[in-house]
């Protein structure tokens, strides 16, 4: 069976995450060695997200292949399970904690890079590898969104997944800071806690903002498509 583009696409996508991924737990820097190790980077958990939702991607083309032409009921099911995984994964985490990353990251940087990627890290990480978690992980999202439909969950089961998930890792971030007494991200050692609570509620609501911004190009895109698609079909008038 021959693979359609977008699934080797999606395979490459895979590998360079894996590769991005290995690259960046070889590196021996101080903050991985302290209490979280790399658990406690929004850049590394999306890291982690976007490669596990990739895997999905890469398992469900392969399903999909697999039981083309099969009759198993059973089969079916299950593939119907990882595409509901998939979808709900792309709605919920991939798109919006991968594009809250990379406009995050780049709006501190280009503010001050002091605050969010001090010159040190020059010395430890690479510029490929810098642009592997910040940059790339932007376009990557957006060439899934174009080459697969995925269906959105319910807006409000959706908002509050985000919400959970934004309300959890503010939460690990505080709790670090507890047992520490060292802010994961040097900006909030210069914020009031007042600030600090308008900073993370900013966080959750832009976080929901860009699951809504998915959902609405999703739609755009496939409705734009299907119309595309229904012109061709119909007959030339004389």
């Amino acid at each position: 069976m021959a693979l359609v583009p977008c699934q080797v696409l999606r395979v490459a996508i895979l590998l360079s995450y894996f590769s991005i991924l290995c690259a960046y737990n070889a590196i021996d820097m101080p903050a991985h060695q302290t209490y979280g190790g790399s658990w406690k980077f929004l850049t590394f958990i999306d890291l982690v997200i976007q490669a596990v939702f990739f895997g999905i991607c890469v398992l469900t083309d392969l399903s999909s292949l697999l039981t083309k032409g099969s009759d198993s009921q059973e089969q079916e099911r299950q593939l119907k399970k990882l595409i509901s995984l998939r979808d709900w994964m792309m709605a919920v985490l991939a798109f919006p904690v991968g594009v809250f990353v990379v406009t995050m990251f780049w709006s501190l940087y280009i503010y001050d890079r002091e605050v969010v990627y001090p010159k040190l890290l020059d010395n430890f990480i690479p510029s490929w590898l810098n642009h592997g978690m910040h940059t790339t992980v932007l376009p990557f999202i957006l060439i899934e969104m174009r080459t697969t439909h995925h269906q959105y969950p319910s807006r409000s089961c959706g908002l509050a997944a985000v919400c959970t998930f934004s309300v959890g890792y503010i939460l690990w971030v505080c709790w670090i800071h507890q047992v520490t007494g060292v802010w994961v991200y040097p900006l909030l050692d210069y914020i009031s806690p007042g600030a600090k609570i308008v900073f993370f509620g900013t966080v959750t609501l832009v976080l929901n903002i860009f699951y809504l911004l998915g959902e609405v190009l999703n739609n755009y895109i496939w409705d734009t498509q299907k119309c595309i698609e229904e012109g061709k079909e119909k007959p030339k008038m004389d």
